[in-house]
């Protein structure tokens, strides 16, 4: 099971017959993800490691049915109208794994994005992966298995670099992942913690959810309040990175621009608001294997 991507889900890759695009179908299909068909202008009718390439979003559909996610694999100027594209398209869920994205064009995408009841992973996400069914994006690289192994822990991050490393000490702790999500640390992104706390609280596989969590922004209140609220009733383990941030000057800005010191909560603030929820708030890395021993 999972949530986002299974051995079932049908992917679309805009921008396939790039470096990063043609790069991302060969690891994908190598994992036995189903690379159905790509886009780019101007080259239908080319293949990509057997792929078929087509001009539009539209002769793709035509040609070969419909779609579960679109890749969104083009330079950042052309990313907002690769998106527009496949949103309006209907495609359920639109990852977009381009860095640098501009703020504007992002807040275009996710707004016509809410208009259509379409989901959006990222920007600037590194996708997600059920261990052993199928990934979207570049997470894990061309050797998942190396990292990732099936289980009943579900991961988000902020971060793609720690979407590995949680899984791999996860893994190493004996435990595995039913679906490891990196939603991208951009200022504005398609989907939150709390969104993706209620698909885990739906999936059978999953027992306990693991964030890594920042200081700045404000997704883990609002998965906080999910919890408060009781619409999420599984055990959930927050790592929150950057403490040490609290003393650098207001408005510094760490890596991720949603991960921004001054912006929403405090971390002392944070860490109560998700203690007082019942969140189970990890003091050290290294005590995530500890503590989902304890729940499950």
């Amino acid at each position: 099971m999972g949530i986002l991507v299974s051995s079932r889900t049908r992917v679309l890759i805009q921008g396939i017959t790039g470096k990063s695009g043609s790069q991302a179908a060969t690891e994908l299909l190598d994992y036995d993800t189903r690379v159905i068909a790509g886009v780019t202008p101007g080259k239908g009718g080319e293949e990509v490691d057997t792929v078929p390439v087509f001009n539009s979003i539209a002769e793709a559909l035509e040609a070969v049915g419909k779609f579960d996610v679109s890749m969104v694999y083009v330079p950042p100027l052309l990313a907002k109208d690769a998106a527009l594209e496949a949103i309006r398209a209907k495609i359920p869920l639109v990852h977009i794994f381009v860095e640098k994205m501009p703020v504007l064009d992002v807040a275009v995408v996710l707004a016509e994005a809410k208009r259509y009841g379409v989901r959006v992973l990222g920007p600037a996400s590194v996708g997600a992966i059920s261990p052993g069914e199928a990934k979207i994006g570049s997470i894990g690289g061309p050797n998942p298995s190396r990292v990732f192994s099936k289980g009943p822990v579900g991961v988000i991050s902020k971060s793609g670099g720690m979407c590995s490393e949680i899984a791999m000490l996860i893994t190493n702790g004996g435990f595995g992942q039913s679906t490891v999500v990196g939603i991208g640390g951009d200022l504005l992104t398609g989907t939150s913690f709390a969104e993706l706390l209620m698909m885990f609280e739906e999936d059978p596989e999953t027992r306990v959810v693991v964030a890594f969590g920042e200081v700045g922004g404000s997704s883990e209140i609002e998965a906080a309040r999910l919890i408060k609220e009781g619409k999420f009733t599984k055990p959930f383990i927050v790592f929150l990175a950057g403490k040490f941030a609290e003393s650098l000057p207001k408005d510094t800005s760490l890596g991720h621009a949603g991960s921004i010191v001054g912006l929403e909560a405090s971390m002392d603030e944070k860490i109560k608001t998700l203690k007082d929820a019942g969140v189970i708030v990890a003091e050290n890395f290294e005590d995530i294997p500890l503590l989902i021993k304890k729940e499950i």
